[in-house]
């Protein structure tokens, strides 16, 4: 058989489900293959940036990793910044991408770089095939590196004159990722470091969500009673109305919980990611802190670890709830709980206006505890971050480690091939929007249906509020748009564009109701 034939019965092995990428002249061979398999789908892309984006967030929502596929140079380049978003939001993706052959690759040549060293920053781990015959064994360690915690991005490349070798297949057996637990000791000296504090403070991350650890992070924190905080992904591990639920950290300004940090005197970290933000920024009194995450911590001034509880999440606080948690029932001064709500405008009922926070209230209420929601990156992101609460975790879908424009609308593709029974929801300014806005015809070729809010008002909010807060005046920030409702006609799509919000609502609650088509509601923001 030939490599690309053997390669596509390797990725079988592993479970593929799609392949997400656009193919070039290096890649012929393996479309060729992939055409020729009864498991894949090859999803042919607009652009490689929306492959990654696409096999990211399916990543995040299938248990499984994505896969992406682009060919040399300017192919292999364009999936970067999907790739680097991936490696910093945890997310398990294995690309591939083609290359110039053996026999021009130490001289300057048409279309060649070093993908493998651009690629290595952004990666897990990057290599390139350079002998056919060991490919069962990388496709296999890249699986297994792409999904082991924490997990990230792979990136394999295949240079073309490899892609037509005739060689045996033989695919390595694919077994479970082992599974590791504290020991005893550790065990004891965490019970025994909480037992001695008098106010304890859990700030959960994302691991805790990644590792599906929902169900004991819960008991945990009904048996210790103490305030617990989330960060942006972490979001739904408690219900909204959950009593000890002080809801989201990490902003850059008017980060309301700080107070609770710094008067609590020991921080139970559960798998926190410092990427979401690091901690000189919510730890400046140094409190001390109890680490229970899958990898040991990393050194910093501010974040003192006592005991570190590492391995399995899941494990470590099913095991760590048989010692009999002792209860630590406080509550942070001057009513901090109700100074957050108020601030984040959580539970305020809405203005009638169409402004993000009604809007966000609105997706709340016909939301189901499966609903996904897909924030892009902008002035909304933050709103999105601070005021929607969903109701399940892994149900709120951002880039906050890269924080790139533009991953909605892709990200939407990806979420609805994941969970294709579940409404999708992605919430985008005008400016993300246009980046990939090609991927609608991607999404509609497909059959896909799924939500598609763009939030028009025609400026790059975020960066207009910085420069105005910075030199009292903008530069940069305005742009025109187009007809969105005109173009999401030509891509063969509903487009409908709300008066107000009670028109949003009804359009929404249609779209969710009928979801046979995509829809994109054209927003115009009111101040």
């Amino acid at each position: 058989m030939k490599v690309t034939d053997v390669l596509v019965q390797y990725l079988e092995n592993e479970g593929v489900e799609y392949v997400f990428g656009i193919m070039g002249k290096e890649t012929l061979d393996l479309v060729d293959s992939l055409e020729k398999s009864e498991q894949i789908q090859f999803v042919n892309v607009r652009h490689e940036q929306g492959a990654a984006f696409m096999a990211d967030v399916y990543g995040r929502l299938s248990n499984k990793a994505g896969v992406c596929l682009a060919t040399l140079g300017p192919g292999a380049t364009n999936l970067l910044t999907g790739i680097a978003s991936s490696k910093l939001d945890h997310s398990p993706v294995v690309a591939f991408t083609g290359q110039a052959g053996f026999e021009r690759q130490h001289k300057e040549s048409h279309q060649y770089l070093d993908i493998v060293k651009i690629f290595e920053p952004a990666t897990k781990w990057c290599v390139q095939i350079k002998d056919s015959q060991t490919m069962a064994e990388i496709i296999r360690k890249a699986f297994r590196v792409a999904k082991m915690e924490k997990p990230g991005s792979v990136l394999i490349e295949l240079p073309e004159n490899l892609a037509a070798q005739m060689i045996p297949a033989h695919p390595l057996q694919v077994t479970p990722m082992p599974i590791s637990v504290p020991e005893g000791a550790a065990l004891q000296a965490a019970h025994t470091l909480i037992s001695k504090c008098s106010k304890p403070f859990i700030i959960v991350g994302n691991g805790a969500v990644r590792e599906e650890a929902a169900e004991a992070l819960q008991t945990f924190i009904e048996q210790l009673q103490s305030p617990v905080i989330h960060s942006f992904k972490a979001k739904g591990i408690l219900p909204k109305d959950h009593r000890l639920n002080f809801f989201t950290f990490g902003f850059n300004k008017e980060d309301e919980v700080l107070p609770g940090i710094n008067e609590s005197d020991l921080l139970i970290v559960i798998g926190f990611d410092f990427v979401e933000k690091l901690p000189k920024e919510w730890n400046r009194k140094k409190v001390p802190v109890l680490h229970i995450d899958a990898a040991p911590a990393e050194a910093d001034e501010y974040y003192p670890v006592q005991i570190e509880l590492v391995g399995s999440i899941n494990r470590s606080l099913q095991m760590l709830n048989k010692l009999d948690i002792p209860v630590k029932p406080w509550a942070p001064s001057g009513n901090l709980k109700a100074q957050i709500e108020h601030a984040y405008q959580i539970n305020e009922g809405n203005s009638g206006n169409l402004a993000i926070t009604p809007i966000l209230h609105s997706i709340e209420k016909l939301s189901t505890n499966q609903t996904i929601v897909i924030s892009d990156v902008g002035a909304h992101k933050v709103s999105i971050a601070r005021t929607y609460q969903p109701k399940q975790p892994n149900r709120l879908i951002m880039s906050n480690g890269l924080a790139s424009m533009g991953i909605a609308l892709p990200g939407a593709v990806g979420a609805k091939l994941a969970c294709p029974n579940d409404p999708v929801i992605c919430i985008t300014g005008d400016g993300g929007a246009l980046m990939n806005i090609a991927e609608i015809e991607t999404a509609n070729r497909l059959g896909l249906s799924f939500v598609m809010i763009i939030l028009n008002d025609s400026k790059l909010k975020l960066e207009e509020e910085m420069m105005m807060t910075e030199f009292g005046k903008s530069y940069g920030t305005a742009f025109g748009n187009p007809d969105f409702v005109q173009l999401a006609k030509s891509f063969g799509i509903r487009g409908v564009k709300p008066a107000n919000l009670l028109e949003f609502e009804g359009m929404l609650e249609d779209a969710l109701n009928h979801p046979n088509k995509m829809t994109l509601i054209d927003v115009q923001l009111e101040e």
